[in-house]
């Protein structure tokens, strides 16, 4: 069982983003409202409080969701530029199938499906949607207690991995083993296209990055991002554009004790379940929400 537990993006419209994961993604609606205002808080974004949010789970029926929050447009927000959650990945059946739906689709294929350098477990695609998400898309070559990586239920299924990036990846990779607790691999270097298109480097740049497990499966992966990269430009007191938080479950609060930005209460809810939540700031100061439960 994965610690993943939800991936949120702002966006300009909820009822067309929607639209666009149900007809495309397979997504369907589970939970639509508005953003609480104590919950607003608790993500340090209280102009967030009020705006519509929507919360969609994959075909398979797996209990990982994608969260919509309505959000207002930041000018100077680019896509893979800047610090902190910088892509959902889905798990998908069958790669060249999902590739040609997004060919089809409101979509922008932004990486056609190729494996990836130094990993013959996946072979990843790249999407860009109406709201500048990134979404990669892995079809799992390998799954199974042996890579920790999940065996996808329908087409396009859940998200699996999560996508930090960081300006000092070793200060990051230590922190997620010092306070969470999990293991990471030590760092590894490949040719990442989409890092080498953002930043202009060359072909053969190398990209250093880690993952990250939590019940034997991997669910983090942190990505040093080059010279050029900074601050995530946002709205006074609103989530950050792009991927605004990851939600996880931990089962360690009393570990966690000391390090919440937000401490835990307990939240209603398809995605929290009765479950005390709160919210730790990673040292990009990326919004890492945690719910009890799982196991490490």
């Amino acid at each position: 069982m994965t610690l993943l537990k939800c991936a949120t993006h702002v966006v300009a419209d909820v009822p067309a983003t929607i639209d666009r994961y149900e007809t495309w993604m397979g997504y369907r609606l589970v939970e639509e409202g508005r953003v609480p205002q104590d919950l607003a808080a608790s993500w340090q974004a209280p102009a967030s409080a009020g705006r519509s949010y929507a919360v969609l789970q994959p075909a398979s029926g797996d209990e990982v969701f994608l969260r919509f929050v309505e959000g207002d447009p930041v000018p100077d927000y680019l896509p893979i530029r800047s610090y902190g959650w910088a892509a959902i990945e889905l798990c998908v059946s069958d790669v060249e199938a999902v590739n040609a739906k997004m060919l089809e689709s409101p979509f922008e294929v932004i990486g056609p499906p190729k494996e990836l350098d130094g990993f013959a477990t996946v072979k990843p695609m790249q999407v860009r949607g109406d709201d500048l998400e990134t979404v990669y898309l892995t079809e799992i070559l390998q799954p199974g207690p042996g890579t920790g990586l999940p065996q996808p239920r329908s087409l396009v299924d859940r998200p699996f991995i999560m996508v930090l990036a960081c300006p000092d990846l070793r200060k990051s990779a230590q922190w997620v083993k010092d306070v969470l607790g999990l293991p990471v691999i030590d760092p590894v270097a490949i040719r990442y296209s989409m890092i080498t298109l953002s930043f202009g480097l060359d072909e053969d740049a190398k990209t250093e990055l880690v993952t990250a497990k939590g019940d034997g499966q991997v669910f983090l992966e942190l990505d040093q991002y080059p010279e050029g990269a900074g601050e995530r430009p946002a709205h006074p007191g609103a989530l950050p554009p792009g991927v605004a938080i990851t939600t996880m479950l931990h089962p360690d609060f009393a570990r966690l004790e000391g390090h919440w930005a937000s401490p835990p209460v307990v939240r209603e809810g398809r995605l929290y379940g009765s479950r005390r939540t709160g919210l730790l700031l990673t040292p990009e100061g990326a919004l890492l929400e945690v719910i009890e439960g799982g196991k490490l």
